[in-house]
């Protein structure tokens, strides 16, 4: 399995494009394998669940984070188009703030690590768009939290979804 990749300007946060052989019957590619992995990002990882979602276009979820039991995530899209995006939350960090994004498509395959530490979210794009996501540790519900899509101090460049985003119930108490 060949991967490249894509530091962001976050250097924990990589874009990973993995080798996709298609021809006129298709495509294949190996989405995750534990070696090429670690030898191509050099982080040593043990993911304890996988999850699947599917959204309709202008949903945002995000920006989640687990104040205990935190989670890196290993996200990809395999049905319509999202805009991921990860904010570095480590107080401590010098990019404590700053936020890094990638559109993550059924097409392009490119895989988005979000370590732990970093807050995650993403819009649908696509009429309907799948995701999947690894993680490096359970879900905690207890321990979630959640920070506005629109908080100014971060200003993230959300594209222009033509409206509105629809947002779940822990977003719409916050601040809009």
């Amino acid at each position: 399995m060949s991967l490249n990749v894509i530091r962001t300007n976050l250097p924990e946060v990589l874009i990973i494009e993995p080798k996709v052989f298609g021809d006129s019957r298709g495509f294949f590619f190996e989405s995750f394998n534990q070696k090429a992995f670690s030898d191509a990002t050099g982080l040593n990882l043990s993911f304890v669940q996988d999850n699947h979602s599917r959204s309709s276009k202008g949903v945002l979820r995000g920006l989640h984070y687990q104040v205990q039991q935190p989670q890196g995530k290993l996200v990809r899209v395999v049905r319509g188009a999202v805009f991921d995006v990860a904010v570095d939350i480590r107080k401590h960090s010098p990019t404590f703030g700053n936020w890094a994004a990638v559109e993550l498509t059924e097409d392009n395959h490119k895989q988005f690590w979000i370590p732990p530490g970093f807050a995650h979210g993403f819009v649908a794009l696509s009429e309907s768009a799948e995701f999947l996501y690894k993680t490096t540790d359970y879900y905690a519900p207890q321990h979630e939290r959640c920070i506005a899509w629109n908080d100014s101090d971060i200003a993230i460049e959300w594209p222009d979804l033509g409206g509105p985003p629809v947002l779940s119930s822990l977003s719409r108490y916050l601040p809009q």
